[in-house]
């Protein structure tokens, strides 16, 4: 005798509540928060030792590959700052997803040092899933820059960590007429640059800082972290009791390191991130709020 059909309500997906429809299921496979600055928007999500990624979506550029969000995919160009797993785990992923959905082979810029044996991760993996992972890798090293556009350029510098590593500007780069030629009418300006007179120069502003891991020494080798539109970096330590040069020594920032230097600080926008997993998101704010300066209020934003 054959068994009538279960009933929904005698099945384990009715005890589980879940929905009939697939439609109804919205599925994020990584935390994403997303932050408006102007005319900049910035995406992401940084916990230490778990994941760090970033991407400012108008620029067309990610930060840090520790976890892929599926939407990030569409972003051609990364950086990596260091090759610790929780920033660069998913670079492999990340690959095979652009060409799974035929899209062109990404760009990445990384340290100097992890080319190679990236280079024999990714030929591991294509060997596992007999699948190509087109991409290309640009070695960096401290003091480097590379056009990303016409109006974009990335630069790199030295950041103070346990490996190797990173931190990254892009700036807007724009042709301003020189001074003497500010009063010539447009006839004239136009006669000059046909004789072959440069009357052109060059304005560039530093649009984001990406720090990555880092002790707070970077911040003050590389006075431009301070002018830059928006400035991403670590906060991994905020509570009192920790011991400031033991959080140095392993490459990281406490808030008493941002709070010294207030001052140094003319952007608008500060991000701070890769809190450390022994702080709940409660903590943190309270700590912060009891000591951040009157002169960070506003512009400094927790992303938790």
């Amino acid at each position: 005798m054959s068994r009538r059909p279960a009933r929904p309500e005698e099945t384990e997906h009715a005890a589980l509540d879940l929905p009939h429809e697939a439609d109804d299921i919205q599925v994020d496979n990584a935390p994403v928060r997303r932050h408006q600055h102007q005319d900049l928007t910035i995406e992401g999500y940084s916990r230490a030792a778990v994941q760090t990624y970033w991407r400012v979506v108008e620029l067309k550029i990610g930060f840090d590959l520790g976890l892929q969000p599926w939407s990030f995919m569409t972003t051609p160009t990364w950086t990596v700052s260091h090759a610790h797993m929780d920033h660069i785990a998913a670079l492999p992923v990340y690959v095979a997803r652009r060409r799974l959905m035929r899209m062109a082979p990404p760009t990445i810029y990384l340290p100097a040092s992890a080319v190679n044996d990236v280079k024999t991760l990714l030929g591991a993996y294509q060997r596992l899933d007999r699948g190509r992972l087109p991409c290309n890798l640009v070695p960096c090293r401290a003091d480097e820059e590379f056009d990303l556009s016409r109006e974009h350029v990335l630069s790199s510098f030295a950041t103070n960590h346990t490996i190797p590593s990173l931190g990254y500007t892009v700036w807007d780069r724009r042709k301003k007429l020189k001074q003497e030629y500010l009063g010539l009418e447009g006839h004239e300006i136009r006669d000059l640059r046909l004789s072959g007179v440069d009357v052109t120069h060059e304005v560039r502003l530093p649009l984001v800082t990406f720090i990555g891991d880092s002790n707070p020494s970077v911040l003050d080798t590389n006075p431009d972290c301070y002018r830059s539109r928006i400035l991403i970096l670590e906060m991994t330590f905020v509570a009192a009791g920790h011991r400031r040069e033991k959080i140095h020594k392993f490459g990281h920032m406490h808030l008493d390191d941002i709070v010294e230097r207030a001052d140094r600080f003319e952007n608008e926008l500060i991000i701070a991130s890769h809190f450390s997993t022994r702080y709940h998101e409660q903590q943190i704010r309270r700590m912060v709020e009891r000591r951040l300066p009157a002169s960070l209020r506003g512009r400094l934003l927790l992303w938790i």
